[in-house]
């Protein structure tokens, strides 16, 4: 009387994975993404390898995570893998105050995000 499995969220061919938590705004962290998306799996390896912004190591991490996932999990090939999808979405603010002058004080946001990374098969045409 087991629980059933649950069905997979994205198709046979594609492969996922997630970091939540960053310590970047999803505004900044979207502009790394967006360096990525839609690029062969090499390719968006090698710009976010050599990429200035201070949180591509992290993209790099979970892009290398989902490529994993793909050639153990589900048997991809990794080296037809493209970047589908790279999304980010918003996740906790810290909110803390700043003292100002007259006895007021000032709202400091400290935003977080999480980031979402699937990769694809595609069949190549020979």
């Amino acid at each position: 009387m087991g629980k059933a499995a649950n069905p997979r969220r994205i198709a046979d061919n594609e492969a996922l994975a997630k970091l939540r938590m960053i310590r970047i705004s999803p505004h900044k962290l979207n502009l790394i993404a967006r360096m990525i998306r839609g690029k062969k799996v090499e390719r968006a390896r090698a710009d976010l390898q050599f990429s200035r912004k201070r949180h591509s190591g992290d993209v790099l991490k979970v892009l290398d995570s989902a490529i994993a996932n793909a050639e153990n999990n589900h048997g991809l090939d990794i080296d037809s893998l493209v970047v589908s999808e790279a999304y980010v979405g918003k996740n906790l603010v810290m909110k803390r105050l700043r003292p100002r002058a007259r006895g007021r004080s000032a709202k400091i946001l400290k935003p977080f995000s999480e980031l979402t990374i699937i990769v694809r098969e595609i069949e190549e045409a020979i």
